[in-house]
């Protein structure tokens, strides 16, 4: 009979001081940002969210410029109108970094392991999705923030007005980045193949926009204005450019917006309703997926 010999080497409990969930919300957000930009990840993923970044500064550098040079104050691109002109090069930045933040963990089965700290469920949610959003938001604010320096140093008139649609183009900016990032977590969490998700996440957004301007464009040729501008709650730039338009006196960049102060208040409840119902959702699908 084979002996068996019990060997100390030497585990101790851990006494020294802990960080608390403070630190482990923060580092999870850290590391999901991050991942977002593909930094801490090899080249081929920085690829694409730089590559877009790039794209989303050429129109913005190029107004400044020519704003210099014929000191035309419409050559400037209006700040709240920025994210929903180039609403495609955003839906693109959400379709293939959203599955990185959302799909991976879910298809090769470790979120159980974050759950070996103490990991609460909703920080795990709350850190992803505050990651993707403030991705998105850096994304449409840094060339906004371009537009308005550049303004200024091309001496724009009426510097105080330009502070004002600044700051509400931010504003729109940061709604923008939370509406998108809550429909494209969820979609992405369902779709645990990274190429299923891009697609998914593409055709939600190309078939919302398409609905929403088929339904724009009969109730326009029946005159029914009220009914275009109800249609845009449909879709999410639309949607969120309403809010802009009815509550922070923003210039339309959409065929149709919902009327009065009343179409802005459904349009922010709207987008409240949307980021909430993405918690909850998520909450429950990364349960399944092995928070329980």
């Amino acid at each position: 009979m084979s002996t068996s010999t019990i060997h100390d080497i030497g585990y101790r409990h851990y006494d020294g001081p802990r960080s608390g969930r403070a630190y482990v919300l923060r580092s999870l957000y850290v590391h999901n940002l991050r991942a977002a930009f593909g930094l801490g990840r090899p080249a081929r993923a920085k690829i694409m969210p730089f590559l877009l970044a790039a794209i989303m500064l050429l129109p913005a550098a190029g107004s400044v410029a020519v704003f210099a040079f014929t000191d035309q104050e419409d050559a400037l691109i209006p700040y709240a109108s920025y994210a929903n002109i180039m609403q495609v090069i955003v839906a693109i930045f959400l379709a293939t970094q959203a599955p990185v933040l959302a799909s991976r963990e879910v298809r090769f089965h470790v979120i159980p392991l974050y759950f070996s700290r103490p990991v609460g469920h909703l920080d795990f949610v709350l850190a992803k999705s505050a990651a993707l959003a403030t991705a998105l938001f850096a994304l449409m604010a840094v060339p906004v923030t371009l537009l308005y320096v550049g303004g200024l140093v091309a001496k724009a008139p009426d510097p105080g007005k330009q502070v004002l649609e600044y700051l509400g183009g931010l504003v729109g900016c940061v709604l923008f980045a939370l509406v998108l990032a809550a429909i494209g977590m969820v979609i992405a969490a369902f779709t645990p193949r990274r190429g299923f998700g891009v697609a998914a996440v593409i055709a939600v957004y190309m078939l919302s926009t398409t609905i929403v301007g088929i339904v724009q464009g009969i109730a326009e040729e029946r005159t029914n204005f009220t009914l275009q501008g109800w249609a845009g709650l449909g879709a999410p730039f639309n949607l969120v450019d309403i809010v802009q338009v009815r509550l922070l006196g923003a210039e339309s960049s959409s065929v149709g917006i919902a009327p009065g102060v009343t179409g802005g208040v459904v349009a922010l409840a709207l987008c409240v309703a949307i980021v909430l119902g993405s918690i909850a959702v998520l909450y429950r699908r990364f349960r399944k997926a092995g928070l329980s």
